[in-house]
């Protein structure tokens, strides 16, 4: 990620966002805070998790700004949903994926009551960050269910986006043995395709096939994957081995440990949708 730079509307974009919803604070003081946001989208261990990602459900909550109440608020909520983040095994554990929305919602109340916004108005904000835990919203709020539906947009990309995406996503969390992120996987593309609907505002109904169809796809190489692991592991004398290395045809390598076929892309997707650890995925 670290060649991504933020454009320059983006503080300003944040400046006219928190005075929208009420800050008091100067525009030096919130363009500060806003800066030591960015710092923590910089991070260099967020491969996915980062200001792309941000610049991204920013652009998508634009997308969506006629279903909203509050755009502003929204949009601040989308500056704070990742703003505590760390991709260690006990973190992610923790927290069932690397961004902690709790914490993440605390910062968001701190800061901005500190600007001055009025306190019901940077708890809302704090409440739509908290709702992304789970990625599940009540229709009847529409506000939560824009910044939901535009956390969650990266499911509906063009495949080639996707992988890469998938890519980035396993990178971050590159320390997690590859059998415990496959089957983390597993779960939590089986409880998204279970769902009714994986998008819930009307502006955003266009990224449902798409998404299903991404979902699907990333599920049976998962799937593919794990069977194969399972093989190679029981001593499977039917599993084909290249003779040079020993590795199963068509196997894992340090490179492609996201569970997918090497001729199919990766696999993965970026939060928690499972009570069960799910490293990157849609808490999503």
């Amino acid at each position: 990620m670290g060649a991504v730079e933020a454009p320059q509307w983006l503080l300003s974009g944040f400046v006219r966002s928190v005075i929208a919803a009420g800050g008091t604070a100067q525009p030096e003081e919130i363009r500060s805070t806003g800066e030591a946001l960015l710092e923590r989208w910089r991070s260099p261990e967020r491969r996915f998790h980062n200001l792309k990602h941000l610049l991204s459900v920013l652009s998508r909550v634009d997308e969506l700004t006629e279903e909203t109440h509050e755009p502003d608020l929204v949009r601040l909520a989308a500056w704070y949903h990742g703003a505590v983040f760390a991709s260690d095994l006990a973190a992610t554990q923790a927290n069932r994926g690397g961004e902690d929305e709790e914490a993440s919602a605390d910062v968001a109340l701190r800061d901005l009551t500190a600007l001055g916004v009025p306190e019901a108005r940077a708890r809302r904000v704090h409440d739509m960050v908290l709702h992304l835990t789970r990625h599940t919203t009540d229709p009847s709020d529409p506000d939560s269910a824009v910044l939901c539906d535009a956390d969650l947009a990266m499911l509906a990309v063009e495949p080639q986006r996707y992988k890469a995406y998938l890519e980035e996503l396993r990178a971050e969390y590159q320390h997690i043995p590859q059998r415990d992120f496959l089957q983390a996987r597993q779960r939590i593309l089986r409880k998204l395709l279970a769902r009714p609907s994986l998008f819930v505002s009307p502006l955003s109904e266009r990224w449902e096939e798409p998404a299903r169809q991404n979902v699907t796809a990333e599920l049976a190489r998962v799937e593919k994957e794990i069977a194969r692991l399972e093989a190679l592991e029981s001593g499977d004398p039917d599993l084909p081995v290249t003779p040079a290395t020993g590795t199963p045809q068509g196997g894992v390598t340090s490179t492609a440990a996201t569970g997918s076929d090497p001729a199919a892309g990766r696999d993965a997707v970026g939060h928690t949708v499972a009570a069960s650890p799910a490293w990157g995925a849609p808490q999503h």
